[in-house]
């Protein structure tokens, strides 16, 4: 029998009621489940698909359905294997933390500063953006102060609550999956031929301007190159459901959601696009790919509304960068990979230290994109170019090493990656793929090498930091070979009362959960947390757990079950918090 607590995050106290100082308290619970449910479907659906589809349209023709269909695929099992160890232990450092545990200290320490980074790079991007549709509508306002001023605004929205950054997106999201929608549906209407007005109707351009793969098989290639980036922040939900009162269940439909998503906002709208407008025509880079749809069917009068949308699209992806970026640096600072006061909390549970630092790297980015030269900062943005495919080649590894050690474990997640280890290894085999293609294709090469320098630099860093001595977490010893003996628990009315510090190389939670029956998400950190739990088969239990420091050897290891004891009619000072609205204890096979 396995346990599998739905609840993996208590609801959120204030250091005066844990009795923990300000900088152990945990983050807030304050994202609803309708806030993850949007966020999963369109929280990170950016200005890309709107104007950027038209770059890949131009590469590949209409063909780049396949090269969408081919990156979403990529995402598709990335987000499967994802799922997969997030349910088993939700974590706010989501893959980075999974890496440190399946990988080594060094590879958390490495992937967690380069996503970071992608997101700080991503916030110039998304407020110069957003600043040029401002600018077109007030011309009297330079653009950069529009761009610090979004920036800005977007920031203190994130600083005083989770749920004001969850409650900004799920109107983000709801406005753009209508947009989107409604695009889908008007643009049906007109290959129908039932949309007065519209000089364009069937399927004719999908073929006659050279055939549907007019440029051949590796244009198709290369515009699948430029459309997997628009997939990256799929990943972001697992992040924010570390925030929610049941973050094993919203990423359990997040995960399951993404064909669909994929294949209705992307597939579904650029087949009406490649469907209307001639893949070569000349307008349609820069007036992009929905706006020439809207000019060709008689609806141009609507420009103004899409920029509307886009400029939503923009403060939304702004939005998630701020946050991703912030939860990040949280989770390195609590392992001890980043300035300590990161990983400090204000009394609503924000890590505001972590967000405004954050924040200034994006400042100083917005400001340099007018300061600075032009080719300059483009070559910062290239740094990034390639760290998705790192990010999806380190989630695979860390799939890979973690599903033997669950299964050891007689563990099973909520979410469990199909055909493994097969699709495993061929995602890994295709990533590496894509990274030598890129390597050999002049447009993409700068950008792989420098991302592959930056790359090669913080994981120069992390090895020299978390040089092992002795064995560190990720390394195994003999000691290590049965995860399930590493965890012995001392069981009485059936309740957890006892359990021994264990390397934490394999998701912990899911380690105690096989072998005593009973746990919330464990994460390895250093500081007290206090976790209600119900062990199945007994009366409700409160459960306090007190975390180890690190090993002489760098591993974190952890103290499970330190104390178990009835729960009180009433709450006392510094005792656990209350249930979190929405946990369930389930029990499977």
């Amino acid at each position: 029998m396995t346990t599998q607590l739905d609840d993996a995050q208590p609801a959120a106290t204030s250091p005066a009621e844990t009795g923990t100082p300000a900088s152990a308290s945990p983050l807030s619970a304050g994202l609803k489940p309708r806030h993850i449910t949007m966020i999963s479907i369109a929280g990170v659906i950016g200005a890309g698909l709107f104007i950027g589809s038209a770059t890949a349209i131009r590469i590949a023709g209409p063909a780049v359905l396949i090269a969408y269909a081919m990156a979403g695929m990529l995402v598709v099992l990335v987000m499967r294997m994802l799922g997969e160890m997030a349910t088993a232990d939700p974590d706010t450092g989501s893959f980075s933390t999974y890496a440190d545990r399946a990988l080594g200290r060094w590879a958390g320490f490495s992937i967690g500063w380069l996503y970071w980074w992608f997101w700080v790079i991503v916030i110039p991007v998304e407020a110069t953006a957003g600043a040029a549709i401002l600018h077109g509508w007030v011309g009297s306002v330079p653009q950069w102060v529009f761009a610090l001023v979004i920036t800005a605004l977007l920031m203190g929205t994130n600083l005083f609550s989770v749920a004001n950054y969850g409650e900004f997106e799920f109107w983000f999201a709801l406005i753009k999956v209508v947009a989107i929608v409604a695009f889908i549906g008007v643009g049906l209407l007109a290959i129908l031929g039932l949309l007065p007005g519209s000089q364009v109707s069937g399927l004719g351009a999908l073929t006659s301007h050279g055939g549907f793969m007019p440029n051949g098989f590796g244009a198709v290639i290369a515009a699948m190159l430029t459309t997997m980036f628009t997939f990256m922040g799929t990943e972001i939900v697992t992040i924010a459901a570390a925030e929610s009162p049941n973050p094993v269940m919203g990423i359990r439909k997040a995960v399951n959601s993404v064909i669909w998503r994929i294949s209705l906002f992307y597939l579904g709208s650029i087949f009406v696009v490649v469907s209307l407008v001639a893949w070569n025509a000349d307008n349609l880079t820069e007036r992009g790919s929905y706006q020439s749809v809207l000019d060709q069917i008689g609806l141009g009068g609507f420009s103004t509304v899409l920029e509307l949308v886009i400029l939503t699209a923009v403060a939304s992806c702004l939005n998630s960068a701020l946050y991703t970026a912030s939860r990040m640096a949280y989770s390195l600072s609590a392992r001890g990979d980043a300035p300590a006061g990161w990983s400090s909390t204000t009394r609503r549970g924000v890590p505001a230290q972590a967000i405004i630092a954050s924040t200034a790297v994006g400042f100083l980015g917005v400001v340099g994109n007018y300061v600075l030269p032009g080719e300059i900062f483009g070559y910062l943005l290239a740094t990034s170019g390639a760290i998705a495919l790192f990010v999806y080649l380190v989630i695979a590894l860390s799939q890979l090493r973690m599903r033997r050690e669950l299964d050891a474990a007689g563990v099973q997640p909520a979410v469990r990656m199909w055909g493994f280890p097969g699709l495993t290894w061929l995602t890994i085999g295709f990533i590496c793929a894509v990274l030598v293609i890129m390597a050999i294709r002049p447009g993409l090469r700068l950008e792989l090498w420098l991302s592959l320098a930056l790359a090669a630099v913080i994981v120069a860093i992390g090895v020299v930091r978390h040089r092992p001595s002795g064995h560190a977490a990720g390394d195994r010893s003999p000691a290590d070979d049965s995860v399930a003996s590493r965890w012995k628990c001392a069981s009485t009315n059936g309740g957890v009362t006892s359990c021994p510090c264990a390397s934490s190389s394999v998701a912990p939670r899911a380690a105690a959960s096989s072998a005593c029956g009973a746990t919330a998400a464990i994460r390895p950190s250093r500081t007290a947390r206090s976790i209600p739990v119900r062990p199945s088969g007994s009366a409700a239990l409160r459960t306090t757990r007190s975390y180890c420091t690190e090993a002489e050897d760098g591993a974190f290891i952890a103290l499970l079950c330190d104390r178990v004891s009835s729960a009180p009619a009433g709450r006392r000072r510094g005792a656990p918090s209350p249930r979190a609205p929405g946990s369930t204890a389930r029990t499977a096979a």
